[in-house]
């Protein structure tokens, strides 16, 4: 889902990751009576943090990146649901939309002033040139990628505690995929910020020279979003998922043999503290490779089975060409032979305009021929049909 920046920040933040969630969500009467559906959910939401944060590890496109994040966060929100803890989802959506909503406007603020230009690898040394976007972009990539006490850290790593102690096939294998998703996202973030702003300079001349800091009206929002990044989930915290608030009602239902919050303050601490530990390393890991062994990565993907690998990611584990393929296609052949030619240019418009058209165009060329221009014809039509009317009326 393509858009101008602002569009791709409102559908990223607010709508497009809303839907499907609160839908799931308000949905929690039905699925708190099917345990079987929310472990489908848990293991569908895991797969789909781990597929798009590996995709997001080989992108080029700043906005690609972004947007493969917010497939990822979508994950989280989704598998941590599958496990009946709605207000954690709910609560790391509303965190999300700070951080990522950040993400999309700092990108477009960088996108304007690098002359429209999209791709990473034609970026660099932005650090002096757009210094308050790459302290607004830090700041989102540090809570997208749950650095401790921003927004990010305070429900991505209660989602992963909680579906620890759900003590399921479906929890603990969301727990070490959503792990191991977390040091993905924490790599790709900060390789985004390697080639933006600390790389050396990889594009021409006159777009260096024409780089400003965007106007205030660009900016400003931004900063407003920093805050929400920083403190919004330290301040509503207890209010999403502290035990004993009234907040949700009776909006979200859950069984009470499904109630384990209390349980995950009683896992092992190296569990608890695993995501974090994974994410840092994340962080110092991309920043330290790219710095001193980018060309051994070069090198590296000219081996055999590693281009493999890059190209199953790059291509999205070819779930698009499968897609189009076998789908898009099919349906596509199907509806154009069957519904299109059958139906509407066959037996629609055979009963229907062709029927009516074909009708009045064969009349109106017959009574066309009956005009032929000799007056002793049409005085003898006019004859015939006197007579005919003075019998009738006798």
């Amino acid at each position: 889902m393509e858009g101008p920046t602002p569009v791709s920040a409102l559908i990223h933040a607010a709508t497009m990751v809303t839907a499907g969630i609160f839908l799931i969500i308000r949905c929690s009467p039905i699925f708190e009576y099917a345990p079987s559906i929310l472990n489908i959910i848990t293991i569908m939401g895991a797969l789909t943090a781990f597929f798009a944060a590996t995709i997001g590890l080989v992108q080029n496109d700043i906005k690609k990146i972004i947007a493969y994040s917010t497939c990822s966060q979508l994950g989280y929100m989704t598998f941590v649901c599958g496990t009946s803890n709605y207000a954690t989802g709910l609560f790391h959506l509303s965190n999300h939309a700070f951080f990522k909503a950040l993400l999309f406007l700092s990108a477009g603020s960088i996108i304007h002033g690098l002359n429209n230009e999209q791709d990473i690898r034609k970026m660099g040394g932005l650090t002096n040139l757009m210094p308050f976007t790459y302290a607004m972009f830090l700041i989102g990539s540090l809570a997208l990628a749950g650095f401790p006490f921003l927004s990010g850290f305070y429900s991505k790593d209660v989602i992963l505690e909680l579906v620890y102690v759900k003590y399921t096939i479906a929890g603990t294998f969301a727990y070490w995929l959503g792990t191991i998703t977390a040091f993905f996202t924490a790599f790709y973030s900060f390789r985004l910020i390697y080639y933006v702003f600390y790389s050396n300079t990889n594009t021409y001349k006159y777009i260096i020279k024409a780089v400003h800091e965007s106007p205030f009206i660009m900016t400003f929002p931004l900063f407003i979003l920093s805050l929400g990044s920083i403190f919004s989930g330290y301040l509503t915290k207890d209010i999403f998922i502290g035990l004993g608030s009234h907040f949700f009602s009776s909006s979200i239902y859950i069984l009470p043999t499904n109630v384990i919050i209390i349980d995950s303050e009683f896992i092992p601490y190296y569990i608890k503290l695993l995501p974090t530990f994974l994410s840092i390393i994340g962080m110092f890991l991309s920043i330290y490779t790219l710095k001193y062994f980018e060309i051994y990565f070069v090198k590296i993907g000219f081996i055999k089975n590693i281009n493999l690998v890059y190209k199953f990611l790059i291509h999205k584990w070819y779930i698009d060409l499968i897609y189009n393929e076998i789908v898009a296609k099919r349906f596509l052949l199907l509806s154009y032979s069957v519904c299109f030619k059958l139906l509407d240019k066959g037996f629609v418009e055979l009963i229907g305009p062709k029927s009516f058209t074909s009708s009045f165009y064969r009349a109106s060329f017959n009574l066309r021929n009956k005009q032929t221009g000799f007056i002793y014809q049409y005085i003898s039509t006019l004859s015939v049909s006197f007579i005919f009317l003075y019998i009738y009326f006798i």
